[in-house]
């Protein structure tokens, strides 16, 4: 599993590529739709409460043997999130606890744990989240064996038959089942009123309560309209859902070759196009786009918020058209139930808003199921409203605290800085881009009236000229010419369009660079100058030298640079700003009537320095440049290590899945597939083991080659020209 250092190992490997801008931080320039919530109540019936209550005081029991105590807290947890969600959920599992037992009195009398995956079976029954088997080598791993109580093993038996047969089996249909009507007459209205599809996405965490959904709603009006969404798909609808798509789609690129794929395709397709319900377990929460689809209905709550983000995200997402109506039930009856909806709607803000919760938020949340055995907690110690509410009011009061803490950290981050100043800058961007693109046009424009200037006519309001004498040996023709520009209401298609790259425009650069530029006097006019330049004013009525020298080096690339030097007859120094916008003034070009030799003298040593230590910043920009490719090659080599040992590791962890199925196997001939797959497995282990060397004497060639490469490429060369030298004044 990662951690927060390989979080940050790829933030920092990233950084040079791609950089995350929030929604919020676009929100300006891209419409984003917001979140309405509903709240649907429901009331227990007797019935129902005492149900919930008999079941609820057998999981306060420390002693039970239903469930294994290396796998308590854990159970429990699922126990109590199934108790929440139908009693064909809860039901089901009490049924397969039971059979549990009976096959634990038959065991001579003896308690022996030694089912490590009776947690991941219950799971996968059920098909909740699987983060808690992730969790589950945090409780105690010991496999305990003791003697049992056959008598008092008997009455758990009983008990639990009693619930099964008396009570869960009995409600036929519970008070939430019905209000779920409710919620989907109010979602489609919603959805009428605002010209958004009639399609809904229920959320349930328990398969079994999936599929008692799907009875009730097609036995109440939506016969025809339901599609089911899992993490196995194997129902009948969903088979010939499938099929029907393969055949219609057979031949095109929409058919990937993986039938799990496909599978989830054909029935997103089918959600899409035909159905108008899609009951949905956490499977659909992961990974796909339901944006076409604006009501989600949280049949079951998750007490992670990570998780309840993640449903509405698939909705709630860049594309949707129309606002997304959440709507979550609460239990009237249930204090607990209600103080678990407040803290996920009022700290986490995670059903309204433009943009839900916030990362900053979900963040503090570091482990949802560790947050999930907070609330579990608070489930099995308190017994009334009042404790009830104590025990939520710390709970809160500490995400209060973490919460705050991570908005500030995350504030002071160097990323958040980033994304801020790309906000910023993203914003001006729009007018300065065109600001420069202006300016180098004109310069453009200027270069050309003074090559063309014995060739053709000008026009300047309409950025327009006649070329009437062609050029020798160019590939260009008499006619008028447009100058590219951002204006087009000044382009005519009938001119042609004069840029860089036409044949015209590369000659004039090409005859700018061979202007032959003897010393000179340059009388600059900034007094006429349509707009103000500070540094420049300062400069009127003095004079001096300048030189402009052009370096190019040769290492990794080629670089050029326009080294301004300059300096008043005073023998102040002018920097490379200064000199470039000195020479955005208009000029009289005069010969000059002075020349220092020994200012001349002057800039010479000047323009060597700053020569010299452009090379040495050059030199330093490369080394860093050799020092980051040379890591970057490192990690490369390191990952491709990680990656052949990662096969490995989930080619043995795909081996002791088969052995777990190997041991629930039911017939001898679906022992003899396992064992086939699980002989291959271990070939394939053992290809992978010799790869991993094979790996590395491949690393080795070719980070020494690449090295070897970089290397060279950094010996630098320079070449230096100098362009012009003037005496100038400013007035």
């Amino acid at each position: 599993m990662g951690n927060d250092r390989d979080l940050d190992e790829l933030k920092a490997r990233l950084k040079r590529f791609c950089h995350r801008t929030l929604r919020s931080q676009v929100q300006e320039y891209i419409r984003y739709t917001e979140r309405k919530a509903y709240t649907i109540p429901f009331t227990p019936t007797d019935d129902e409460q005492e149900l919930y209550q008999a079941i609820s005081n057998f999981l306060l029991r420390e002693d039970t043997y239903a469930i294994p105590q290396r796998q308590r807290i854990l159970t429990t947890l699922i126990l109590r999130k199934l108790l929440a969600s139908s009693s064909q959920a809860v039901a089901g599992t009490l049924q397969t606890m039971k059979e549990r037992l009976v096959e634990l009195l038959r065991s001579e009398g003896k308690q022996e744990e030694d089912k490590d995956d009776w947690l991941e079976e219950l799971v996968a029954e059920n098909e909740m989240e699987y983060d808690f088997i992730d969790e589950e080598d945090e409780e105690d791993t010991e496999h305990i064996k003791t003697q049992i109580n056959k008598e008092k093993l008997l009455k758990e038996i009983e008990e639990l038959d009693r619930y099964i047969i008396l009570w869960a089996r009995s409600i036929k249909i519970d008070s939430k089942t019905r209000a779920l009507l409710t919620a989907i007459d109010t979602g489609f209205k919603e959805m009428s009123k605002m010209g958004a599809q009639q399609k809904a996405l229920i959320f349930t965490e328990s398969k079994r309560t999936q599929e008692y959904l799907k009875n009730f709603l097609e036995s109440n009006g939506f016969a025809g309209k339901l599609v089911i969404f899992n993490g196995t798909n194997t129902d009948g609808d969903s088979k010939r859902i499938y099929e029907k798509w393969l055949e219609k789609n057979q031949g095109t690129n929409r058919v990937s070759g993986s039938k799990t794929a496909d599978m989830r395709q054909a029935l997103i397709d089918y959600f899409r196009n035909e159905a108008e319900i899609m009951i949905a377990t956490e499977s659909a929460a992961e990974g796909v786009n339901l944006q076409f689809c604006s009501l989600i209905i949280n049949y079951d709550l998750p007490w992670n918020p990570q998780r309840i983000e993640q449903r509405i995200g698939r909705c709630h997402r860049y594309g949707q058209q129309h606002d997304v109506v959440v709507i979550n039930f609460l239990n009237q009856r249930n204090d607990a139930n209600k103080r678990v909806y407040e803290l996920l709607k009022d700290k986490f803000n995670l059903f309204t808003g433009v943009l839900g919760a916030s990362d900053e938020v979900l963040g503090t949340i570091e482990s949802g199921v560790d947050f999930e055995k907070r609330i579990l907690s608070i489930y099995q110690q308190c017994r009334t409203p009042e404790e009830i509410q104590v025990a939520f009011q710390q709970l809160q009061e500490e995400l209060e605290s973490q919460i705050k803490s991570k908005m500030e950290d995350t504030r002071k981050s160097l990323l958040e800085y980033f994304d801020e100043d790309v906000h910023s800058r993203f914003k001006l961007h729009l007018d300065n881009t065109k600001h420069h693109l202006d300016r180098f046009t004109k310069m453009f424009w200027s270069l050309t009236k003074v090559i063309l200037e014995d060739h053709a006519c000008f026009n300047d309001d309409k950025l327009q000229f006649e070329l009437i004498k062609p050029i020798k040996n160019s590939e260009t023709y008499s006619g008028t010419y447009q100058l590219i520009s951002k204006d087009k209401d000044k382009q005519n298609s009938l001119y042609q369009v004069y840029r860089l790259s036409h044949p015209l425009g590369e000659y004039v650069l090409e005859q700018g660079k061979k202007v032959i530029t003897p010393p000179k006097e340059l009388v600059f006019d900034i007094t006429n100058h349509p707009f103000k330049i500070s540094v420049i004013e300062a400069l009127k009525g003095k004079s001096g030298y300048l030189t402009l020298t052009k370096l190019v080096t040769h290492s990794y690339q080629r670089e050029e640079y326009l080294l301004f030097n300059a300096v008043t007859d005073d023998g102040e120094v002018l920097d490379q700003e200064i000199c470039e916008k000195l020479f955005n003034c208009s000029a009289i070009v005069k010969e000059p009537t002075t020349w220092s030799k020994t200012i001349e003298q002057k800039l010479k040593v000047d323009v060597e320095r700053h020569v010299a230590a452009t090379i040495s910043q050059s030199l330093e920009n490369n080394n860093r440049f050799f020092h980051e490719e040379r890591e970057r090659l490192e990690k490369w080599a390191d990952d491709l290590i990680l990656a052949a040992e990662r096969e490995l590791s989930d080619t043995k962890a795909k081996i002791k899945e088969l052995k777990r199925r190997a041991r629930l196997a039911v017939s001898t001939e679906e022992q003899h597939e396992i064992q086939k797959k699980i002989k291959e497995m271990e070939r394939k282990q053992r290809r992978q083991r010799q790869q991993i060397f094979d790996i590395e004497d491949e690393i080795m060639e070719k980070r020494d080659k690449l090295i070897d490469d970089l290397e060279k490429q950094l010996v630098q060369k320079t070449e230096k020209e100098e362009l012009f030298t003037i005496r100038w004044t400013v007035v």
